[in-house]
């Protein structure tokens, strides 16, 4: 956090939401937005990469990218905003940037990111458990 007085950090204190999950470049997300539309509220998700983030306590930003249609749209959002109703880590990505601006150019297979892993069991969409590292007896 950018080093500011403390009374403007105690104040950005109350503006700050603990239901927000750590968000890093790599990762997949699901944001869901508040849309105004005329007097009327809806909520919309936006899913997508996140390239980028930036700033620091109640400025953190964060950019998601998403390919619709073949087109690719980037929307930048805070972190802390009361628009942001939620985001939800679909999976983590395993990359070696804090920046991700280099996927802007790519597309398909070269625009994929591998998922994180954290070596420990895992059930499959069928019921299986998947070890990560399993040891198979030697004959």
């Amino acid at each position: 956090m950018m080093s500011s007085h403390p009374l403007i950090t105690e104040i950005e204190q109350e503006y700050l939401k603990a239901d927000r999950p750590q968000v890093f470049p790599g990762d997949t997300v699901r944001v869901n937005v508040l849309i105004r539309e005329g007097n009327k509220e809806r909520v919309q998700a936006f899913e997508g990469v996140v390239l980028a983030r930036r700033g620091g306590g109640i400025n953190t930003t964060f950019v998601v990218r998403k390919v619709f249609q073949g087109v690719s749209i980037e929307r930048s959002f805070f972190l802390h905003s009361p628009k942001v109703e939620s985001i939800k880590v679909i999976r983590r990505g395993k990359v070696r940037r804090a920046k991700l601006y280099f996927l802007r150019e790519r597309i398909g297979k070269s625009a994929r990111i591998r998922e994180k892993t954290t070596g420990y069991a895992a059930i499959n969409k069928f019921g299986n458990i998947l070890l990560a590292n399993p040891t198979t007896p030697k004959k």
